[in-house]
């Protein structure tokens, strides 16, 4: 894996596809954990039914960040994400078995889960880096989202693919290290769950794994699942939305220009945006985020330079932005994510 290592702008919004089996497996928790009427409340407000969903491959980004949020929001158990993860199970992850079927080594199924999204669904941006025979898997919070959410997302990945990996090579694996940007909380769970170190207070919320483990063969039987090759077939208007603003870049449209280039008014297009859980600042926010942060992993260019190709007249604006978008400005931020991971 380690020539795989890098940058991967993974964030998901609004109507951007998700893999349903997220969602069936989030709702079948709910309903274990806090009730039918709670469960079927929330299929009420997603606008889908347990047969229906059944029958679905792909959701929206925002239905699954909407039941995720309420299971949060209405569990007393602060580790209830962790639970979650750790409740799934491989069989059910439909649309990821047949690439997995490709595979021979755990350390390819991980590659594809974090080079793929839309297949295995991801709430932030992921940074891997190699450490002597440690591999990190680092959350970047380009999203901006709470410390609480975002925990509890983290949280929760860690757990699913842990689970997941278990079940794909049938012998035990456990987590060296896992990192956490908040000050110290009850992590029993966690730790009992995957074996890591628990260290909090630092700079990001990152998980470490040993390569060598990377390299465990597979032993599931994939031909005892049913499965079909499937992938998103239609684009959704958020990744219409954040195409156009790439292209656009580094002076975006404002937005009653953009409105008019989409064929619809500008309330239009906030009403629709917003529906999706965004708006058209954040999404640009988002694209200029994401340049960023690869221009400067590169290391090619000066702060400056970045600055301009980014459509800043002024360095230091660009400086500021960066530091909001991600909690450190440029130059730290590269020295945090080269100098101390090699």
């Amino acid at each position: 894996m380690q020539q795989e290592s890098g940058y991967k702008a993974n964030m998901m919004v609004g109507d951007q596809c998700y893999p349903a089996f997220e969602l069936r497996n989030l709702l079948n928790f709910i309903d274990i954990h806090l009730g039918e009427t709670v469960a079927a409340d929330i299929y009420q407000k997603l606008g889908l039914g347990p047969l229906e969903l059944k029958a679905m491959q792909f959701v929206y980004v925002w239905q699954v960040e909407f039941a995720m949020e309420e299971l949060r929001t209405l569990s007393p158990d602060k580790e209830i994400g962790a639970r979650l993860g750790a409740s799934y199970q491989v069989a059910s992850l439909d649309v990821l078995l047949p690439f997995f079927d490709q595979f021979t080594t755990l350390g390819q199924c991980l590659k594809f889960v974090i080079q793929n999204p839309d297949l295995a669904g991801s709430f932030a941006d992921t940074l891997v880096l190699i450490e002597g025979d440690t591999l990190w898997v680092r959350w970047l919070n380009t999203g901006k989202v709470s410390e609480d959410k975002f925990a509890f997302q983290f949280h929760h990945s860690v757990c699913a693919l842990l689970g997941a990996a278990r079940q794909l090579v049938d012998d035990p694996v456990y987590i060296d290290e896992i990192h956490f940007a908040c000050p110290c909380c009850n992590t029993d769970f966690l730790s009992q769950e995957t074996g890591a170190t628990m260290v909090f207070d630092c700079d990001f919320f990152e998980w470490g794994i040993k390569m060598e483990v990377l390299n465990s063969p597979l032993a599931f039987q994939f031909s005892q699942v049913k499965h079909n090759k499937s992938v998103p077939d239609a684009t959704s208007f958020i990744d219409k939305v954040l195409t156009n603003i790439r292209h656009s870049m580094p002076n975006p449209p404002k937005l009653e220009q953009f409105a008019l280039s989409m064929h619809m008014s500008d309330r239009s297009l906030r009403r629709k945006l917003s529906a999706a859980g965004t708006t058209y600042q954040k999404l640009i926010d988002q694209v200029r985020c994401q340049a960023a942060i690869n221009l400067i992993l590169t290391d090619k260019l000066s702060i400056e330079d970045i600055a301009e190709t980014l459509g800043y007249g002024d360095v230091s604006h660009f400086r500021q932005s960066f530091k909001h978008w991600i909690g450190y400005p440029p130059g730290h931020f590269l020295r945090l994510n080269q100098a101390s991971k090699q």
